[in-house]
This record gives C-alpha cells, sequence and structure tokens, in this order.
C-alpha cells in the first residue's frame, strides 16, 4: 500500500473541515470554463483526463501546488468528475488527501456519493481507525448496510467499543443487523473478555428474532467455558448434536480443555468419541489442550503416556507440545525427563523457543543447582532469548529461592538497563526473596517502589512481609501493612 503521506497523516486529525466563504478565484473560474468553455478539451475523452490526473497525485510528492495550473479547465468540485478520479485512483488514502485538500482549500461540501465510495472502500481495506477518523472529520453518515460492514470491520480489528457503539446506532436505525454481523460482535466480545456483554447480544437476538447457527452456539459454548460454568457448555453441546447441529472444532477443543480443569475425565472420553464420531479429527492442538490440562491437574504420568502414544501412531509433536510436556514434568520435579525430551526435539530439529528454554531454566531451579541453570542462561544470551521479562522472572524467582536475592537483585537492576520492563512477578519474587533472608528494609523499599511505578500490588506482595513482621512480633507494621492493603481493596 502506498505509504500515507504526512498532510493526510496532519488532516486526520483535524475535527471539522475548513469552510471558506470564498473559494480562491482562480479554482472558480476553472470551475466556470469547465461549463462554459470546452475547447481545450474536444480532443481530449474525459477518461484520459481523469487518468492524467491521477497520475499527477501519484507521481508528485506536493501535486497540490500544480494540480490546478496542470489541469485548467477541469473542476474537481465537480462531485460526478471527483468520483471518478476516486474510482479510478483505486487507492483511498490518496482520495482522502485528495478529498482532504478540496475541503480545507476551497471549502468543498462532499456529496454522498463521494463519502460513501471512501467509506466503502476504507471498509474493504479493514482500515478501522482511518474509517473512524474518515467520519469524524466529514460527519458522513453510512447506510444501515454500511454501518453493518463498518461494524464487521472494527470487530475484526479488535476495536470492540467502538463496535459496539456503532452496532447500537445501526439498531436505532430500526435495521435488525444480519446473523453475520450478530455473530462477528459476539466473537470479538467473549474474545475480549467480555462475557457479560455476550448474553446481552444474544438476549437481543432473540428478542429481534434471529435465528442463531453452529457459529452462534460456538460462541456461548465457549464462553460458559470462560465462566468456568463448563457443565452448561457440555449440556448446550449435546442438545444442540441432537438438534442435528455440529459446532466448529475450538468449541469442543475449549470445552475438554474445562472439563479436564474440572476433573470431568468421562466426558473427555466422550467427547473425542463424539469427535471422531462427528467427522471431527482431533488434532495435534487437541491433544496438546488434553495434555496441558492433565499436566495442571498434576496427572503428570498420564499426560506423558499420551504424549507417548501420539508419536507411537505416527504424529509429529510440535515446538508447542513439546514445551508443554517439558514445563509439566519441570514443574514437579522430573527434570531427567524433561531433558530427554528437550534433545528429543533438537534431533529432529524443532528449535527451543523463549518459553522452552523458561520451562527448562525453572526445572533446573527447582532441583537447585545453580551453576546449570546460569550456564543455561548464558546460552539464552547468545540465542537472544536472556533479555525477556519471562527470562528476568524466572531467573529472579529461581535465585530468591535458593536464597541468593542479593544476585537477583542484580538482575533486577540490569532489567532497568536493558529497557524491560519490570512487572507484580518480578517485584513479588524480590520481595518474598528478601524477606526469607530476613532482609525486611530492603523488601519494605521494593514494597513502595512497585506502588510508586504506578504497578498494582497483589495480596502476596504484602502477604510476605506481613508474615515476617508477625513472626517477629513487630505488630506495628502489621497493622500498618493490613491497613494499606484494605485502602487497596486486596
Amino acid at each position: 500500500m502506498t505509504r500515507t503521506p504526512s498532510s493526510f497523516n496532519i488532516l486526520l486529525r483535524r475535527r471539522s473541515p475548513k469552510i471558506i466563504q470564498n473559494p480562491n478565484h482562480q479554482f472558480r473560474n476553472i470551475g466556470n470554463e469547465g461549463r462554459h468553455d470546452h475547447s481545450q478539451d474536444k480532443s481530449r475523452h474525459s477518461s484520459e483526463i481523469v487518468k492524467e490526473i491521477c497520475g499527477s497525485i501519484r507521481s508528485k510528492p506536493r501535486w497540490e501546488d500544480t494540480l490546478v495550473s496542470d489541469f485548467p479547465g477541469v473542476s474537481l468540485l465537480d462531485s460526478s468528475f471527483l468520483n471518478q478520479v476516486i474510482l479510478y485512483q483505486n487507492n483511498v488514502f490518496l482520495s482522502i488527501r485528495l478529498l482532504y485538500w478540496l475541503i480545507s482549500t476551497y471549502g468543498y461540501s462532499p456529496a454522498q456519493s463521494t463519502c460513501a465510495l471512501i467509506f466503502n472502500a476504507l471498509v474493504e481495506d479493514k482500515a478501522a481507525k482511518a474509517v473512524k477518523s474518515f467520519l469524524d472529520y466529514t460527519k458522513f453518515v453510512p447506510e444501515p448496510a454500511g454501518l453493518e460492514s463498518y461494524v464487521r470491520c472494527l470487530c475484526e480489528s479488535g476495536m470492540i467499543k467502538d463496535a459496539l457503539q456503532v452496532f447500537d446506532e445501526l439498531k436505532k436505525t430500526g435495521a435488525c443487523p444480519l446473523l453475520e454481523t450478530w455473530n462477528c460482535i459476539l466473537l470479538a466480545s467473549m474474545k475480549d473478555g467480555h462475557t457479560h456483554i455476550v448474553w446481552e447480544l444474544y438476549g437481543e437476538m432473540i428478542e429481534c428474532g434471529v435465528v442463531v447457527d453452529v457459529d452462534t452456539v460456538g460462541y456461548l459454548i465457549q464462553t460458559f467455558c470462560m465462566e468456568k460454568n463448563v457443565l452448561k457448555g457440555y449440556e448446550l453441546l449435546r442438545q444442540v448434536l441432537d438438534d442435528g447441529f455440529v459446532p466448529h472444532k475450538v468449541a469442543f477443543d475449549k470445552l475438554i480443555f474445562e472439563l479436564l480443569l474440572d476433573k470431568k475425565y468421562d466426558r473427555v472420553s466422550t467427547l473425542l468419541h463424539i469427535m471422531i464420531a462427528k467427522g471431527i479429527d482431533p488434532d495435534l492442538y487437541t491433544y496438546q489442550q488434553i495434555i496441558h490440562g492433565m499436566c495442571i491437574r498434576g496427572m503428570h504420568d498420564e499426560g506423558l503416556q499420551i504424549f507417548n502414544d501420539l508419536k507411537d501412531r505416527g504424529y509429529a509433536p510440535d515446538k508447542i507440545m513439546y514445551t508443554t510436556m517439558i514445563d509439566g514434568l519441570c514443574k514437579v520435579g522430573r527434570l531427567g525427563e524433561a531433558r530427554i525430551l528437550w534433545f528429543e526435539m533438537i534431533q529432529k530439529g524443532i528449535e527451543p523457543n523463549q518459553y522452552t528454554y523458561n520451562a527448562l531454566l525453572n526445572g533446573i531451579f527447582k532441583i537447585g543447582d545453580i551453576k546449570d541453570a546460569q550456564n543455561l542462561y548464558k546460552e539464552m544470551h547468545g540465542r537472544g532469548y536472556a533479555e525477556t521479562l519471562v527470562a528476568y522472572n524466572t531467573m529472579i524467582n529461581g535465585l530468591c529461592s535458593l536464597g541468593r536475592a542479593s544476585e537477583a537483585f542484580l538482575l533486577f537492576k540490569q532489567m532497568a538497563q536493558e529497557n524491560v520492563p519490570r512487572d507484580v512477578i518480578t517485584y513479588n519474587s524480590l520481595i518474598k526473596g528478601f524477606c526469607k533472608e530476613g532482609k525486611l528494609d530492603k523488601a519494605l523499599n521494593l514494597l513502595h517502589e512497585l506502588v510508586q511505578q504506578g504497578l498494582q500490588p497483589s495480596s502476596a506482595s504484602y502477604g510476605f512481609l506481613i508474615n515476617k513482621f508477625y513472626k517477629l512480633g513487630k505488630m506495628v507494621e502489621v497493622k500498618t501493612l493490613w491497613n494499606e492493603m484494605q485502602v487497596r481493596g486486596l
């Protein structure tokens, strides 16, 4: 796409067009010449002129300075002619620049048809932010069908707040949105974690008499899962299956994972059989979800058994699945088995990523091998994985857990030098480490710094200190910290 000129960016920031009461005399005369004197253009077809104007706009960085003199007798204030230029240009951002120039320089009031051309082109290009700026600048009000397209464009761009506002405007016109639009905004709301909005929208769909489809049902099932109401989601799935509808695979995968976390293992098996019976073959992602869920539930042997069975059946586990299994084994101190998988994936040509490295690093700290952890961290540096928040947090937490808070604090200061942002996990690891070593002044200073940095402390941020002060009988400090927690709503 052609790079947006700087002048276009400036124009986009304007809240409303600058209307000039007395347009430039030269341009007004050109309009008159276009109406009264056609002698210069008798031999030139209108489409050729349009082509030349578009060529000039494309090739000249400052075409605004010469366009009038280059094309005497042509009036771009004629909406019909301007629309031809916009259509031939086939570059919506150059067309916006042209339109804004006409508005700001000559007081041009664009026709609805001209605004619609640009609006539709922007929506088609999924340029949601540019559409929003265009509507703010021109005050153009699209037709209901255009608003629907705009809602879908905003949803696909992740601008859910704006999408909901436009969707409300659309409903106020009295139009009933298409099912495609309902589904699009349901999906965007669900992805953004606004489950309450999903249910509100679904209620409105029913009131409008909109007949839902398998996409709608899939989003509702996933919403139940997000709200940890997995049995409701499971019941809804069985209901629609009885009605002859089969939701998409993503709904099955989400249900399987949440059922595992809810220890409903019999239903997981049932779902896998249903998937196969309905022609939805469980793939690596499905099994990755199962293995991940089992590791979270502490069923590492079962997860490893499924992992090995997959390889025996000809599946080729990917980097994510290897990382999931390595991480699960490392968290319970089974470093030897994790290392076997580590070298196995490398032998298969699968390079570990930052998450794989951090999983193994965490496992090494679990068994207290600081030297091995430092060697792996050096290797991570060589691969560019060490200077990340996850890597720093893993190292800091690992060192603090082994009574090396001072070394961890050096890494903490290094984060600032490397412009790596710290989070609450970073601070909490150090606060816990210094409390463990009895260095309460340092721990307290870190808590104050955490707050000063604008981060929201957690209960753990205070808990480590309160516990230590309480054991030392320092009740004044305990009460002070406790009251501060209450003020923060913790």
